[in-house]
């Protein structure tokens, strides 16, 4: 598999909360500014396109399957704007209702969905079923591509299931509220460094019913250097996943290859 460089886009956006219409009319104008600064991928927050904070029946009413009529759209947004996109949507399957993400490319191909694994607090609870599948992956430009969903990268054993698992970048959109600001600032480049690949880890930044979104987006390398950094408005960042930095780390003394798994398998019983 040939590398090749990989620009990415992370969208720290805002949106009007259960109007799929505008998330929709919103995407294209996001996707379009992305493709023009010449980003290959378009990264979104958690449930951009339906909003985060509804109620669960009205999450029920809007959730779709993996393959349903909001992910062609967004495929179509994709196809049209000619760059891959992660968004994420609430996704039907049976009487299951996931909190997901999907990465279509820029021929509206769906590569993965991943059903977030790792609930939070009654919101989630109270609407969504847990994924099984941990370990979601695949392959855009050459570079290996994970997904988690916002509470799942403050496990650190999800991050470190991709590294192993050989993921060269794993994305989170994510829904980060008021006061956790850590999580942004100091877990994410940590999560980078410990495992030594790309993190684009990417938040909303307005306030969605009682839910105060506190920004700081970031793309992270796997020295731990953020390569990109919002704040707390509105922003499309754009930059290059950093070659040299992934060189640098591997050059280093490995922490994947002088793990010691035979100890920790009590932490698993």
């Amino acid at each position: 598999m040939t590398r090749q460089a990989l620009r990415v886009a992370l969208d720290q956006g805002t949106g009007p909360s259960g109007d799929t219409g505008a998330a929709l009319e919103r995407l294209a104008d996001r996707a379009r500014s992305a493709a023009a600064a010449g980003a290959h991928l378009l990264i979104t927050p958690e449930m951009s396109m339906t909003g985060y904070a509804l109620a669960p029946d009205e999450i029920a009413d809007r959730a779709e399957p993996a393959d349903g009529p909001l992910s062609r759209a967004v495929a179509d947004v994709a196809v049209r704007a000619g760059v891959a996109i992660v968004h994420g949507f609430p996704e039907r399957d049976g009487e299951r209702v996931h909190n997901s993400v999907q990465l279509v490319d820029a021929h509206g191909t769906i590569l993965a969905t991943y059903r977030k694994t790792h609930l939070f607090g009654d919101l989630d609870r109270g609407a969504f079923t847990p994924g099984q599948d941990l370990v979601v992956q695949a392959d855009l430009h050459g570079h290996r591509i994970g997904l988690l969903v916002c509470y799942d990268v403050e496990f650190p054993e999800t991050v470190r299931a991709h590294a192993l698992a050989g993921a060269d970048l794993v994305v989170v959109p994510t829904a980060l509220m008021a006061p956790a600001t850590a999580v942004a600032t100091v877990l994410v480049p940590a999560r980078a460094m410990e495992n030594q690949l790309h993190m684009a880890y990417v938040n909303r930044c307005d306030a969605e019913a009682d839910l105060d979104y506190v920004g700081l987006s970031t793309l992270v390398g796997p020295d731990g250097a953020e390569l990109l950094r919002a704040g707390k408005q509105e922003a499309l960042l754009v930059a290059d996943l950093a070659p040299e930095a992934a060189r640098a780390s591997s050059a280093e003394p490995s922490y994947l290859d002088d793990r010691r798994p035979n100890l920790y398998r009590p932490l698993t019983r």
